[in-house]
């Protein structure tokens, strides 16, 4: 049972008025002071039950009910208990605005969570079905016959290994940003080069490069080492210029160039990954760091892209404290860029 404090004392209050009152009254009738006392006596206790009576049956029922639905909620009951247990009845009715107002907000972050999950679940069932659908037509095709047919089966075998490889790189990149939401706070911070880390993951991808006729140059890399040094974890912000670098042979044009470049920002480093590809549109440009959110979904695919890379790369670079942001024009090209704390050498 909801028990409302202070209706107790609010009754006595009243039959204490009421008493010094009648206690006026008869002192000023020149009563004898028994009188006095009896009559104040009595007023006070009679006055005191019958107001007591009112409270309970005109103002306690109807606050009893609040109390109720605020406490039967599964939402820290304990703790709001404790915080209320203490207040006054004319007080109370801050209290429970205050408690509806942040209930509210936790309702709406709740929602907007469920709402992201489910969206995030339909994202990963939908990129993987398409590899596994593709799997099983392939094997069926080989148990039906094709397995015989050295024309077919070859060819088959080497499709159903490119959508193994394509769901081993979607669940590799889901298992990083799960890493990255749980671990951001065991980031390894050093100190180090971020133009030769650059040229080195450069270097990676000229084999990839080179299939499109792609040049790849990062600036000051002749001169190691380079004046940019920033403090940052090593690991995530080569994840971060991988990625940037293969998005931008992706998505850059046969013959075309990518370019990394670092700025000095006086306490900053800002990084800047260009390509003259096909570039994204303004309306698809907010959205980009969103996981599988393509801007060309058909050549994503194509192109082995999992729609995750600039999700990690946000993550990344967030859990760093910087911002990543992106400057595109349809048809001219992207350019990537990111800040990590400089280091003064």
């Amino acid at each position: 049972m909801v028990y409302i404090k202070t209706k107790e004392s609010a009754s006595w209050l009243i039959g204490a008025v009421a008493g010094i009152c009648v206690a006026a009254v008869t002192i000023a009738l020149k009563a004898q002071w028994w009188v006095v006392l009896l009559a104040s006596l009595l007023t006070f206790v009679l006055i005191s039950l019958i107001a007591l009576w009112f409270i309970v049956k005109y103002v306690a029922y109807k606050l009893r009910p609040i109390y109720s639905v605020v406490f039967s909620r599964d939402v820290h009951t304990g703790e709001i208990v404790d915080e209320l247990k203490d207040k006054r009845v004319e007080n109370i009715s801050d209290e429970l605005n205050a408690w509806a107002d942040d209930n509210d907000k936790e309702i709406s972050r709740l929602k907007d969570a469920e709402k992201f999950r489910k969206q995030y679940l339909g994202n990963v069932a939908h990129e993987l079905k398409t590899p596994v659908f593709n799997i099983q037509g392939y094997i069926s095709t080989l148990l039906d016959g094709g397995l015989e047919d050295e024309m077919v089966n070859r060819k088959y075998l080497e499709r159903a290994e490119k959508s193994v490889d394509r769901m081993i790189n979607i669940i590799n990149d889901l298992d990083t940003i799960a890493r990255l939401e749980s671990d951001m706070n065991e980031m390894r911070f050093e100190s180090f080069d971020i133009v030769a880390l650059a040229k080195d993951i450069a270097e990676q991808s000229e084999m990839e490069a080179s299939k499109r006729n792609i040049s790849i140059t990062v600036k000051g890399a002749d001169n190691l080492p380079s004046r940019f040094w920033v403090s940052a974890d090593k690991f995530y912000i080569g994840q971060v210029l991988e990625n940037l670098i293969t998005n931008s042979i992706r998505y850059g044009k046969d013959g075309g160039h990518t370019k990394i470049t670092c700025r000095d920002m006086l306490d900053k480093i800002l990084v800047e990954v260009e390509d003259d590809g096909i570039g994204i549109a303004k309306s698809d440009a907010p959205r980009v760091f969103e996981r599988f959110y393509r801007t060309d979904k058909g050549r994503s695919r194509e192109q082995g892209g999992t729609g995750l890379g600039l999700a990690i790369v946000k993550h990344v670079v967030e859990g760093h404290g910087e911002h990543v942001s992106v400057r595109s024009e349809l048809g001219v090209g992207s350019t990537f860029t990111f800040t990590l704390k400089k280091v003064e050498l």
